[in-house]
């Protein structure tokens, strides 16, 4: 097999290689990922050998700007529903939505006898099933540190890793071929506000060998130590101190640590708390439930409640904070928010930093908080009021020599993302040729403590339409791009299709495209265009798609040269019944 370097010389798959069905035998132990390469987000695993495959995660990937009315992505699912009589299992990292919100839509494709997860993420699963009314299509079996689940070819362990939920966990999978390690979300945070990482048990993996490792990639472009969360607590307090009228802070419902954190500042500040927001309500509901969120009940209030409070005795926290067009803290900024509407004197908190591609949706919602007069707060590298729970270089470079893997997969992380921790594990002494970049549905075979290049599987991305699952087509994406660009004109046409004639001259009506008023020249001669074209083509044997084909074509072309534009072109044919 021949194999290509990348131009920073970690190996990435050839043609030959993608494509290669032959080398593949019943003993190998074969790793791939559905999704969670090349992108942020919708993470999902998979091992496979003979009669046996287990799944890591799946998660969404939410929709950026470029797929109007797209709520989610997730993996094409169709490699684990051909082979679901395989599958012993779904293991979850932990329960942000990139790695459990893919659950409900996987289980309406494939039968997943059990899901093992943490009890917060079972938690969140459960609750994700009931609002699916999917609450019997699997079993949730709870797992920590100290289980093990073993099966015919694989036993599976876990180990407690520092990250902005609780109970976050990195994979350990013993197979007859080697050892494979999935460090999930992870970082190294020295003065953690929960449980601190199993430094121990990483090292000792390290110490008995592993041979490939799945290190999460998010954040390989940061240099240095990511902020503890604890610094974030300080800022946090330090501004609840200052500010004189209302708190609003958006974060990340799922930051189960940063909501503790700032509820910690409201009970020392004396400022009673209003939730707004779904996932918010259910994160914090199910936290408390758990004891992973501690707060007196008195300190939660009603909008009631607040109205007999001064300012500076309320704290609203809400979702919100990457800008989403539906979440509470752009409804605010909007005025469009039935209970809060913002005042001169608030201060806005963004306790975040924007998922690349979301900073124009969180500038927009900015400038109207700030219009409103409001005082805004985000991140920076002075304010410190949000850190990620991804690690950054120097805590990359420490899990790699803890763990010394023989080989390396960067996963969960844009391109870019997995070339830079390739980089970082050669810097530490990894041999560059065991660094593997790959796409979807590359796979690797693990074969007696070697890893080399597999055949592909499919792999690619389900558009999800609400909780539509058939999932949309790229040429439905593109009708929406090209409506929400470049408009949409119908065309009616009255025939007679047996006297091959016209009854009328066709009739074009735009929407979005030009207003009719000020083009009627344009339209009228598109009109007299259309009708010259139809005419010629009724003269001799033609079919109704024919007819609606010359009309597309003949529109297409004379609006692209009078517009520079390509407006949706819709024929409407009525024909006279003999």
């Amino acid at each position: 097999m021949t194999l290509t370097k990348s131009k920073n010389n970690a190996r990435k798959f050839t043609k030959n290689e993608q494509n290669n069905e032959s080398g593949l035998k019943k003993t190998d132990t074969r790793i791939f990922a559905l999704g969670g390469l090349n992108e942020v987000g919708k993470n999902c695993y998979v091992v496979e050998q003979d009669d046996e495959i287990i799944v890591i995660d799946a998660g969404v990937k939410f929709a950026s700007e470029g797929l109007p009315g797209i709520d989610y992505v997730i993996p094409d699912f169709s490699y684990l529903k051909y082979n679901s009589k395989k599958i012993k299992g779904l293991f979850i990292t932990h329960g942000h939505e990139d790695h459990i919100g893919g659950i409900p839509f996987l289980l309406q494709i494939v039968p997943i006898p059990i899901i093992y997860a943490s009890p917060l993420a079972c938690a969140m699963i459960r609750r994700k099933l009931e609002e699916h009314r999917l609450t019997n299509a699997t079993k949730l079996v709870q797992i920590n540190r100290d289980s093990l689940i073993k099966t015919k070819h694989f036993s599976v362990g876990f180990f407690n890793v520092n990250h902005s939920i609780p109970e976050a966990m990195g994979v350990i999978i013993n197979t007859e071929n080697g050892r494979i390690v999935e460090t999930g979300d992870f970082k190294f945070d020295l003065t953690p506000v929960a449980q601190a990482a199993d430094y121990q048990r990483i090292s000792f993996m390290g110490e008995t060998g592993v041979d490939l490792l799945l290190a999460d990639s998010t954040n390989a472009e940061v240099p240095s130590f990511s902020i503890s969360e604890k610094k974030v607590a300080q800022t946090v307090q330090k501004e609840f101190r200052k500010a004189e009228g209302r708190i609003i802070v958006a974060t990340f419902a799922s930051n189960i640590h940063r909501v503790q954190q700032i509820i910690d500042a409201a009970v020392r500040f004396n400022r009673k708390i209003l939730v707004y927001g779904r996932s918010m309500e259910n994160n914090i509901t199910i936290s408390r439930k758990l004891g992973y969120i501690k707060c007196p009940d008195r300190f939660f209030i009603s909008n009631e409640e607040a109205k007999h409070l001064s300012d500076d005795e309320i704290l609203i926290l809400c979702t919100g904070s990457q800008g989403e067009a539906l979440a509470a803290l752009s409804r605010i900024a909007n005025g469009t928010h039935r209970q809060i509407k913002i005042k001169p004197g608030d201060t806005v908190v963004f306790s975040s930093n924007p998922i690349p591609g979301n900073q124009s949706s969180v500038n927009r919602v900015i400038n109207k908080l700030y219009r409103a007069g409001a005082k805004v707060l985000e991140n920076s590298s002075i304010s410190n009021l949000h850190t990620s729970g991804h690690a950054s270089q120097e805590e990359m470079k420490l899990m790699f020599l803890l763990t010394r893997p023989h080989y390396f997969f960067p996963i969960h992380g844009e391109y870019k993302m997995l070339v830079v921790h390739s980089r970082l594990y050669e810097e530490v002494g990894g041999d560059i040729n065991h660094a593997f970049i790959c796409s979807n549905g590359d796979s690797l075979i693990l074969r007696n403590h070697e890893v080399f290049p597999g055949p592909r599987v499919h792999a690619d991305d389900i558009y999800v339409d609400g909780n539509d699952l058939s999932g949309l087509s790229t040429s439905v994406l593109h009708d929406r791009t090209v409506l929400s660009e470049d408009g949409m004109v119908s065309v009616l046409v009255s025939m007679d299709s047996r006297a091959g004639t016209l009854l009328n001259r066709p009739i074009i009506m735009s929407r979005g495209f030009v207003y009719m008023k000020d083009s009627t020249e344009m339209i009228h001669e598109a009109e007299n265009l259309v009708g010259k074209k139809l005419t010629q083509q009724l003269k001799g044997k033609t079919t109704f798609a024919e007819i609606k084909n010359t009309i597309r074509d003949t529109l297409m072309t004379y609006f692209y040269q009078k517009t520079r534009r390509h407006p949706m072109v819709i024929p409407v044919i009525m024909n006279k019944k003999s």
